[in-house]
């Protein structure tokens, strides 16, 4: 079971939701962010949005919420979690993932397509790429 994780102000969870049922055919529940039980999901996903207002740095609130001590642990045994935009974002402010988000050069928002490369293939994401072919 793949669960996918809403906090207050998530707009991509549904999204994530219907991709892990529909698209890969795995069975998946949402879980709400005041949950504490985390046993029985084999993967967890941290999906985009606008959690707690983007701007608002959502990891920094989010870390208090119930769901994070359990997430912290899940990670910590070796589960896989998967952080999409908002999600990637409170991974690393909530202390999950090292480093630290920065501004972009205009201080703006931007959309624009951005192409990524697979550096490696040694990952449970990038174990199907062949980076020979890259």
């Amino acid at each position: 079971m793949i669960g996918v994780i809403s906090f207050p102000g998530s707009n991509g969870d549904q999204d994530a939701l219907y991709a892990v049922k529909q698209d890969l055919g795995a069975p998946a529940r949402m879980i709400d962010y005041r949950e504490s039980d985390l046993s029985g999901f084999s993967a967890l996903i941290l999906p985009g949005g606008f959690s707690y207002g983007d701007y608002l740095r959502c990891g920094a609130i989010a870390r208090f919420a119930p769901v994070m001590a359990p997430l912290r642990e899940f990670a910590a045994g070796g589960g896989p979690v998967l952080g999409i935009c908002n999600g990637f974002q409170i991974l690393c402010e909530s202390g999950l993932l090292p480093g630290a988000l920065l501004h972009n050069k205009s201080h703006q928002f931007t959309c624009k397509n951005i192409f990524l490369k697979a550096e490696h293939s040694d990952s449970m994401i990038t174990a199907a790429v062949d980076t020979q072919k890259l």
